[in-house]
């Protein structure tokens, strides 16, 4: 996602249905400057230690109920978050992502779409989820 000005942010925030607020425009600016691939709570605690927890968890709450981010279950017990990339937010039925069993770190591959699965008549899908588990190539290295 390409750099946005403040009220671009705002702008962003406002046509997803956030009510503009300090903390959901800071943590909002943050979450698209630091994180390039996926980010737990305790990510985004450890950027901004002035926000306390509830409020970062209550805006994270916000913001993917909104469909700008979405959540990944990536099997570490840590819930993660990512940016969602998609043009139209309410139609992101996300991408496919890779986990590190070493490290635990999850990537986002933004241009691989999950691949279409064949689903029973009258089924309608809400969310999908697609995770590679593997080693990165940094452990791989180690």
């Amino acid at each position: 996602m390409a750099y946005l000005d403040k009220h671009d942010d705002e702008r962003v925030l406002e046509q997803a249905g956030v009510r503009v607020t300090a903390v959901r425009l800071l943590v909002w600016r943050e979450v698209r400057r630091a994180f390039h691939d996926t980010f737990s709570l305790a990510d985004l605690e450890d950027t901004l230690p002035t926000v306390d927890r509830s409020t970062l968890f209550r805006t994270l709450v916000s913001l993917t109920d909104a469909h700008l981010l979405h959540e990944i279950d990536d099997g570490s017990g840590a819930q993660k978050y990512c940016v969602c990339h998609h043009d139209d937010t309410r139609h992101c039925l996300g991408h496919v992502h890779l986990t590190c069993v070493r490290c635990h770190r999850t990537f986002c591959l933004k241009d691989v779409t999950i691949p279409n699965v064949p689903l029973p008549e009258g089924f309608a899908p809400e969310e999908t989820e697609y995770v590679v588990k593997g080693i990165c190539s940094r452990c791989n290295k180690e």
